[in-house]
């Protein structure tokens, strides 16, 4: 596969602050931001006396080379040139990560040093660069004996975050293929959680494709109660899945949100958890998400199956109930994305104006003509729960059968099937 711009993703922390250009040569302040020389000796020079990035005072203008990254950022730009792609066969990928397993077991005995820094980052994007030549260079990967517990044991150990970013992004494109689930997770709890805590830190402060990664990745591990938990009551996880939810026109960013549902529905079965996102906010973000005209379909039916969920707690339902357009705009989803987002649709009508019996809720259904939606869905090969639970919303707005009619012969036309 030839390498083209389309296919190139610059790591966040290569980039300047200032120019977001990849920098040649890295510089740090005393507030620890690394800038581009040329970029941060031009803001020094103009009479400036602060940290751009932060806006911190500096007490010096003085800054020092910054050896690591400028090594990290001349492995990366080589990985890039058409002569070194494509060099990678499965047996040379095999004894990398036999190479990283040997820096990961011996990493304390270098203290991390440039060279052993530089060398698992190399080694990294090479791996990287093999599994996405081609599906049977995943496959293969995801087969190869101990692959996992070394990218496990490379997000255990103290590294920095771009190795992290790397690291999430090889176990991203092979666990589709890495069949035994179980034992991931028990490579993870036997590293102390310090695996969580490399999670979020890219999640956190990891380039946006890389937190899309991190989020494929916890939803894969999301295996069974204990790994769900282990993800959830990570402090900051959370927080950070949902902020993958801001909503943003381009392609990349609908990919972020679809991975974020994903993966809060993947970790959300457990009512404390479900608690734990609503208190964070979910409700409101879900709102907004339907309400934007450009939401696809699979987004739509997450943030349905989402509401769905929250919708089985008492916090859930009031936070659905006062929030000013989020009935309305679940009423306006029915019968317009699929079969799944109107069921999920109604399941969450029937939390909240039947179980809950809101009244705020109930008249919000009936100015969003919700109603004569009930009523032809209940005409429609629906399943039998949701048969009944459109019976029950039907008898609480004590709809009789001529009205019904009425509602049919004048307000539907405009329906489109699924």
């Amino acid at each position: 596969m030839v390498k083209n711009d389309l296919y190139i993703t610059v790591p966040s922390f290569f980039k300047c602050p200032i120019s977001l250009d990849v920098m040649k040569s890295p510089v740090s302040l005393c507030t620890g931001v690394t800038y581009d020389r040329s970029s941060i000796q031009q803001w020094l020079d103009s009479g400036n006396n602060t940290c751009p990035a932060t806006m911190q005072p500096l007490p010096s203008k003085d800054f020092v080379p910054n050896h690591n990254l400028h090594r990290l950022i001349q492995i990366w730009s080589d990985s890039l040139t058409p002569s070194s792609s494509s060099v990678v066969s499965p047996e040379q990928a095999r004894n990398l990560i036999n190479n990283i397993h040997h820096q990961v077991d011996h990493g304390h005995d270098h203290d991390h040093d440039h060279s052993t820094t530089g060398d698992c980052f190399g080694s990294l994007s090479k791996i990287i660069d093999f599994a996405r030549e081609s599906d049977d260079n995943r496959k293969f990967l995801a087969e190869t004996d101990g692959i996992v517990a070394t990218i496990v044991g490379v997000l255990a150990n103290d590294a920095d975050t771009m190795i992290f970013e790397q690291a999430i992004r090889v176990l991203d494109l092979i666990l589709a293929d890495y069949r035994d689930k179980e034992q991931l997770m028990r490579f993870i709890l036997k590293s102390d959680r310090d695996f969580m805590s490399s999670i979020l830190l890219v999640l956190q402060k990891g380039s946006l494709d890389s937190k899309i990664a991190s989020a494929r990745v916890l939803e894969a591990i999301a295996v069974d109660p204990e790994s769900k938990l282990l993800i959830a009551e990570k402090e900051g996880v959370l927080l950070e899945l949902m902020r993958l939810l801001s909503p943003v026109t381009d392609d990349l960013t609908a990919t972020a949100v679809e991975a974020g549902l994903s993966c809060l529905i993947a970790v959300s079965m457990q009512r404390r958890i479900r608690l734990q996102i609503v208190r964070l906010g979910v409700v409101q973000v879900l709102g907004k998400l339907l309400q934007r005209p450009d939401s696809g379909a699979s987004v739509v039916e997450k943030v349905l199956k989402l509401l769905e969920m929250v919708s089985t707690c008492t916090e859930g339902r009031t936070a659905i109930c006062e929030d000013p357009n989020c009935v309305s705009a679940i009423v306006r989803k029915m019968l317009k994305v699929s079969k799944e987002a109107t069921e999920h649709a109604v399941v969450i009508l029937w939390s909240v104006c039947h179980l809950f019996r809101d009244q705020t809720a109930q008249e919000a259904v009936t100015k969003a003509n919700g109603l004569t939606k009930i009523l032809l869905l209940m005409q429609s090969n629906c399943s039998p729960s949701v048969r009944q639970m459109s019976g029950d919303l039907l008898k609480i707005f004590r709809v009789n059968s001529k009205s019904c009619l009425s509602g049919y012969d004048t307000k539907t036309t405009h329906i489109m099937p699924f």
